[in-house]
């Protein structure tokens, strides 16, 4: 085997894990800090959310993210960045108030969900294919937000990465191409071990790449022990992998990861199998991604 892969960073995402890992990223600077530290280790791709700095938790304030993108885009380490646009879709079941959603509940409008794309041209973002079950809280994502969405996403030119947490999302996602909303070689991510979706084994990974187009390009990553299992095999089907803090805190059992670390251990298990790591430049040609910030479509 000889063969090449793009590797991305999830740097920080959106869960309570600042408190079980101190290099969990906060702050834009340090969410831009981790992103650089990461690409330098060898990711061709940073995916980024943004955190309030205040409280650590979700942020979809557009200035969050223009500090972050900024950075990064200042620095003198060049990597592709992924920016979320599914941030604004957590829905808190109440009893008490079952239509408006308890506490926490979190959602935003297609538009909304849009802007940090819309306004700082990155090369990709995700657009998560479907509403699931997720712990205990439902992430919605109907239909046709999702059709709004797209549609901007491809006005953007901007290339979406077509998040799949089951089986159905990929039905969906192959609907959207269908109709013409996502543009040229479709690029799907599979999302696997998250309760209640998709499991994060072999079979399934085999299964769901089976039912993407053929001129597709694909990725999928696990959560948690998962992530270097999933990433592996996911490299040896030819996929390209995922690995980062946002998915995984923990390097191995009972040590805390940074993110770099994570790219460097993923880096030397590929190596070792004879795959070596996209630059960000090559992947740029590859797939086809315009150079972050330019507004030419």
């Amino acid at each position: 085997m000889n063969q090449k892969v793009m590797l991305t960073a999830a740097v920080t995402g959106a869960g309570e894990t600042t408190d079980k890992n101190p290099h969990v990223p906060v702050t834009p600077k340090e969410i831009a800090e981790s992103a650089i530290a990461a690409a330098k280790a060898g990711a061709t791709v940073a995916h980024v959310h943004a955190r309030d700095p205040k409280t650590g938790g979700i942020s979809h304030d557009i200035e969050h993210y223009r500090e972050i993108v900024d950075r990064i885009r200042d620095s003198e380490t060049d990597v592709i960045v992924n920016i979320t646009a599914g941030g604004g879709g957590d829905f808190i079941p109440s009893l008490n108030t079952p239509a408006a959603g308890g506490n926490g509940t979190d959602i935003q409008t297609p538009e909304q969900r849009h802007e940090p794309v819309g306004e700082l041209l990155p090369e990709m973002c995700t657009l998560d294919c479907g509403s699931v079950n997720f712990g205990d809280m439902i992430y919605m994502s109907p239909t046709e937000w999702l059709r709004r969405q797209a549609a901007l996403i491809k006005e953007a030119g901007v290339k979406p990465e077509l998040e799949c947490f089951d089986t159905g999302h990929i039905r969906f996602a192959n609907q959207l191409v269908k109709e013409g909303l996502i543009e040229a070689n479709p690029m799907y991510q599979f999302c696997l071990g998250i309760p209640w979706g998709a499991d994060a084994d072999v079979e399934t990974i085999s299964y769901m790449k089976s039912r993407i187009p053929e001129n597709a390009d694909w990725s999928a990553f696990g959560i948690g022990r998962m992530q270097f299992p999933v990433a592996m095999q996911t490299a040896l089907l030819g996929g390209n992998v995922r690995v980062g803090l946002e998915d995984n805190i923990y390097l191995k059992k009972g040590v805390p990861a940074t993110n770099e670390a994570l790219v460097e251990k993923m880096g030397a298990m590929l190596e070792s199998n004879n795959i070596s790591i996209y630059t960000p430049e090559e992947a740029r040609k590859i797939y086809g991604l315009r150079k972050g910030g330019d507004s030419t479509v």
